[in-house]
């Protein structure tokens, strides 16, 4: 935001979220007067207030807006085979062909395994992207595995509890059996929110349990859902406000409901 007794910088923050289709920028006023927009965490009520909207985190209602006009989040359906990046040295199936399809280069958030299915986030919000793939920012992850062997309450337990691996000890938020073990493969829903190389299949084969198919049903506010695999959508503007919170949540802290 624009340092106060100096020239003006940057445009109006009423304008700015009457742009990125917010409110009208009279609404917007009445938001802000009201105290429910915070930039950069600080509860902004000055009408004349302006902001750089490459720069500045602005929230309404505790909740982050986009204000990058061309910004595209777009939710894949990656399938089996397909490589987490924009090209591969070994002639693997990769991103590249949605990236076109989508028309606009985007990033990948983080990855998944070639042999794991599901949801996967892109984006062509270079700052978001690195956020949320920063090995320090831990986005809560549910995926379905199907394993060999029957598994019992036994195996949840040890699975909540914590499993010895290579590099510590591990251990998955909530795991569920997803129905009656069938033909020899059980089904088991698990979440975590560790970022760790691997992790769901280096814990279920710590246990005796080893994956025979992999999918991501979630990632962090956002759900698969009927997404075919792969088809890709654009998040809807409520699934695009989570995600931004959820991405700079300190920063939107301070703004009040």
């Amino acid at each position: 935001m624009s340092s106060e007794g100096g020239p003006p910088e940057g445009e109006r923050l009423n304008k700015v979220l009457s742009a990125a289709g917010v409110t009208s920028r009279r609404h917007a006023e009445i938001l802000m007067q009201q105290g429910k927009v915070t930039v950069n965490g600080v509860v902004t009520t000055e009408m004349g207030a302006r902001v750089d909207p490459a720069v500045d985190i602005v929230a309404v209602r505790g909740k982050v807006v986009s204000l990058i006009a061309d910004a595209r989040y777009v939710m894949l359906h990656k399938p089996l085979g397909v490589v987490s990046t924009m090209s591969d040295d070994r002639g693997r199936p990769d991103l590249s062909a949605y990236q076109d399809d989508i028309g606009q280069r985007v990033f990948n958030v983080g990855r998944l395994d070639a042999d794991t299915t599901g949801l996967l986030l892109m984006t062509n919000d270079g700052a978001v992207a690195h956020r949320l793939s920063h090995p320090s920012f831990e986005v809560e992850k549910v995926y379905a595995a199907r394993v060999s062997g029957e598994m019992v309450t036994a195996d949840i337990t040890a699975l909540l509890a914590g499993v010895e691996l290579e590099d510590g000890i591990q251990k998955s938020d909530r795991a569920r059996l997803l129905g009656e073990p069938q033909q020899g493969t059980s089904l088991v829903e698990i979440t975590l929110h560790s970022g760790k190389n691997r992790i769901v299949r280096r814990l279920l084969e710590a246990i005796g349990h080893p994956v025979i198919d992999l999918h991501r049903r979630r990632y962090g506010p956002l759900h698969l859902g009927g997404l075919t695999p792969g088809a890709w959508r654009e998040l809807t503007r409520l699934e695009e406000t989570q995600l931004l919170t959820l991405a700079y949540q300190k920063q939107a802290e301070g703004s009040t409901s």
